[in-house]
């Protein structure tokens, strides 16, 4: 039995998954998209969390076919060593560890690891060296809160397990195809040159929305023209035409765009002048102040989690929740224009897929666009939630990073085979 482990791992968190690659790899059958069929089952999924604080803790579920998933309890976790680790890399031995410990073991074949900034350099996934890891180092300023905990696990994993092949999917891929226009700043064609352009990012959230929104949408219904609205912690929108990214809300970096959890999104840049002119702040206060201190958290003055600000009495709950409906209806309308108009919309990830309240204020910021709500399946998170008279389709589909990760890893050792 072979196996591809995938990792996601953040700033204060690793994600994993364990995949059992299936038969129909080799066969190497393909479906519409030209992606392998369905050859990948997923076994194992977990998390640590709370790494480098004093709420570290670890998650791990075991998943077979045609059984309810199984959640282990503290007790068991312990017995396996899976014990909640206090920073990434405590976390990845032990994760190791109990890879190679347990009972159903089988042989590793591949690690897939989410890597937020490919740069212009790297546009589709691939094993990576250690000249790769150093290029990849340089885009660490552009993704802050991403790149150095991405590409840590990697270097480490290179060391303990050096015969498997470390994989790198990337963030940015999905939105390389976008029209030269769509990635351009007004800036000095030497600055552009050098790399000063819009990558986007959320780029495998948005390539599993359009390689499942086929299997979703009814046969008939109209596809060309799709905005998915990838709204978590961090949150961005794509314009996607025919499969394909034409535009986005994030760029240079992925504070660009809509407010987030703790990141301001958009801002005048004539405002950051300011803060370095007028309010005395160094670059590293900026920083922090952007990324760190502001979005839903800094508006609302109580919590970056849209949880706790819908269930909120407060005024400044009402209005972080109200400016974050409000810019992402702004910024549909702009990726609609983009589009030349919109078929579907769908919502996905962490508030895109269970904040019923903040998809009913954002659709009905829509409805110029012939877009209605059915309000009961949008209450129950349906698949689909749009109105039977609406002009546009509107979906919940959960997001699926990982398996995105490793289909891309069977692809890459496919075409090394």
């Amino acid at each position: 039995m072979q196996e591809i482990l995938v990792l996601n791992s953040g700033s204060s968190s690793v994600k994993f998954a364990l995949y059992h690659v299936g038969t129909a790899y080799y066969a190497m059958d393909e479906d519409a998209t030209g992606t392998p069929k369905e050859a990948l089952t997923l076994s194992y999924s977990g998390h640590f969390s709370g790494l480098a604080t004093s709420q570290c803790r670890v998650s791990l579920v075991h998943k077979k076919v045609g059984q309810q998933p199984h959640h282990y309890e503290l007790q068991a976790l312990q017995a396996m060593g899976l014990t909640p680790a206090t920073n990434h890399e405590e976390a990845i031995t032990k994760l190791m560890v109990w890879l190679d410990q347990r009972d159903d073991k089988g042989t590793l074949i591949a690690i897939g690891h989410r890597v937020v900034h490919g740069g212009q350099t790297y546009h589709e996934a691939v094993r990576l060296s250690a000249n790769d890891l150093a290029e990849l180092e340089k885009f660490s300023s552009l993704a802050p809160l991403h790149q150095p905990h991405g590409l840590a696990p990697i270097k480490l994993l290179m060391e303990q397990v050096p015969d498997v092949p470390q994989i790198a999917c990337f963030d940015t891929a999905f939105h390389a195809r976008q029209p030269w226009v769509a990635r351009q700043f007004a800036l000095p064609r030497e600055l552009t040159a050098k790399g000063l352009i819009r990558y986007g990012f959320h780029g495998l959230s948005y390539d599993y929305i359009q390689r499942t929104l086929p299997n979703v949408l009814p046969k008939n219904a109209p596809r060309s023209r799709v905005i998915v609205a990838h709204l978590g912690n961090g949150a961005s929108l794509c314009a996607i035409r025919d499969g394909v990214s034409i535009a986005s809300t994030m760029g240079f970096t992925a504070l660009d765009g809509l407010p987030m959890g703790t990141r301001s999104g958009t801002l005048d840049p004539g405002l950051v002048l300011h803060l370095i002119g007028q309010e005395k702040m160094s670059v590293e206060e900026v920083s922090s102040l952007l990324y760190k201190q502001s979005g839903l958290l800094g508006v609302s003055g109580i919590s970056s989690d849209m949880r706790e600000l819908l269930a909120s009495d407060a005024p400044e709950a009402a209005e972080a929740v109200e400016l974050y409906c409000y810019r992402a209806a702004r910024e549909i309308a702009s990726l609609a224009g983009a589009l030349g108009g919109l078929d579907q919309l769908v919502f996905t990830a962490g508030i895109g897929e269970r904040a019923a309240a903040v998809r009913a204020r954002i659709v009905a910021q829509c409805e110029w666009l012939d877009m209605q709500l059915d309000e009961q399946a949008n209450h129950h998170n349906a698949i689909c939630i749009s109105a039977a008279d609406s002009g546009v389709g509107v979906w919940v589909i959960p997001t699926d990073e990982e398996r995105v990760i490793a289909i891309d890893c069977l692809t890459l050792l496919n075409k090394a085979d």
